[in-house]
């Protein structure tokens, strides 16, 4: 067979991205923080962009979500603001105080801060405060020391024996516990000022796997104790606090801002806004363009650079609004497929997912996961992502409407929060009560929402609630049990 050499024309389609295409699909992924760096950067390249000192109420998108209708907003966003203003202070502002909940953080006393005030006061030798410093200085937020005292004194280049006197002075420090380098030490320093670690309660704390387990035969018989003692001793270990340093804030706490503000509206079903604190504020100042450009109308050179400055300032201002009005129609759009939950719950939550939002405001299924990404609404019930809405479907029993996964996970716990500790509910047991409220719901997968809602097994949480009871009852059993 002979080959030959041909010519073929064909038309093909394409979807062929621009620069700036790109670049606005990557504006709506972008979290608020990295949006006002962005336009930072970008004011300061652009000299015909600069921020608004203030925005009009009608310059802040805004709409309002009925049941079944959307239709426009009336009222100013000032007006809004403030209802928002005495929501909040009901929940998170300290009583008597009207400033905003961050600012109840800014005389909080970080570990480190606590920690270097109290080597100050310390009777130290300038070598020992040194050696303190050091170590301080490798102290982490929980509170432990993550540092090899050999290579420490190497470094340092003095004998390993004074560092770890230097460190027996810190480890007595407050808070107790502080500056272990594992958890057995951590639990050891504060057994140790509470004048409890004798023996047996040495034996315990070197075997903290079997405490773990709830193996109290094996417990028994290493701290050489009976069972009434193992579970005064287990009592005073739950009293203990493994993290110490996590009572410090480690620096400036780390709030969330919501990109959306929902609240209910006077007509009934919610008013849905855009938080102005989110959305970066710019003008294009087209007097200064004006002027330059008549100043440089004889460069080529220039005026092209001017152009493009204006086209880029044109088209960011475009972008950002285009955004915000994104945002607004998917939180409208989820507000409207989960009206369940913000009046019922999230036992109401309902099965959802990125394509039925794409499709009611007909945008591609990838816009709807680009929003929703580190994106977070504030609405009476709390402040969830946005991508908290998107569950899977668990089906139904009876062939009705399915379950969302949110929904069975949330009713696992609260099944297992009033369980008894003679009736303590195993998989199977829970699957078939699901199954009873109409949930079609395997063994398996209840096992698998246990395991992610950090709920031990029904063995395990058997043992727990009868120590747990067995303490209570005790003299002085029901004392604080935090540190569990």
């Amino acid at each position: 067979m002979e080959s030959s050499a041909s010519l073929l024309q064909r038309q093909k389609q394409s979807l062929v991205l621009t620069p700036q295409m790109m670049e606005s699909i990557r504006l709506l992924q972008l979290a608020h923080p990295e949006l006002h760096q962005f336009v930072e950067q970008e004011i300061e390249k652009n000299p015909f962009l600069e921020r608004a000192s203030n925005r009009a109420p009608k310059d802040i998108p805004s709409i309002s979500a009925g049941n079944p209708r959307i239709g426009p907003t009336t009222g100013g966003i000032s007006d809004r603001a403030s209802q928002w203003k005495s929501i909040r202070g009901k929940n998170n502002v300290q009583p008597g105080g009207n400033h905003a909940f961050e600012d109840t953080w800014t005389s909080i006393e970080t570990l480190h801060d606590h920690v270097a005030r109290q080597i100050a006061l310390s009777a130290f030798a300038p070598l020992e405060r040194r050696i303190a410093g050091e170590l301080a200085g490798h102290l982490e937020d929980t509170g432990y020391l993550p540092v090899n005292l050999s290579e420490l004194a190497r470094s340092l280049n003095v004998r390993e024996a004074v560092v770890e006197r230097v460190l027996g002075t810190l480890q007595q420090f407050d808070p107790p516990g502080i500056f272990a380098r594992t958890l057995s030490e951590c639990l050891e320093i504060q057994l140790r000022q509470l004048d409890r670690f004798d023996p047996a309660m040495a034996a315990l704390v070197a075997n903290l796997e079997a405490v773990a387990r709830r193996d109290f035969q094996t417990l028994k018989r290493h701290c050489g104790v009976d069972e009434d003692d193992l579970l005064d001793m287990l009592h005073e270990i739950r009293a203990l606090d493994p993290k110490p340093g996590n009572r410090f804030q480690s620096g400036g706490p780390e709030s969330i801002i919501p990109d959306v503000l929902v609240q209910p509206s006077p007509g009934g079903g919610w008013q849905i806004e855009l938080n102005p604190d989110t959305l970066p504020r710019l003008l294009m100042n087209q007097n200064y363009f004006a002027q330059v450009s008549r100043l440089s109308a004889q460069n080529s050179k220039d005026q092209s650079f001017l152009n493009e400055c204006l086209q880029n300032a044109n088209w960011l201002i475009r972008s950002l609004d285009q955004r915000a009005k994104t945002i607004l129609k998917v939180a409208a759009e989820i507000i409207r497929q989960q009206d369940a939950f913000f009046e019922h719950g999230v036992a109401h939550l309902r099965p959802l997912n990125l394509r039925t939002v794409a499709d009611a405001i007909n945008v591609h299924q990838s816009t709807v996961s680009r929003v929703t990404s580190n994106k977070y609404m504030l609405t009476p019930r709390g402040v969830f992502e946005l991508k908290y809405f998107f569950t899977v479907a668990i089906g139904s029993s009876e062939g009705g409407e399915a379950y969302s996964a949110e929904a069975v996970r949330h009713q696992i716990k609260a099944m297992v929060a009033v369980e008894l500790p003679d009736e303590v509910l195993s998989d199977d047991d829970i699957a078939t009560r699901l199954k009873e409220t109409g949930i079609d719901i395997a063994r398996r997968t209840v096992a698998k929402y246990r395991e992610a809602l950090n709920i031990p097994s029904s063995a395990r949480r058997r043992r727990e609630k009868r120590v747990r009871l067995r303490c209570q009852s005790s003299p002085g059993g029901g004392g604080d049990e935090s540190g569990s």
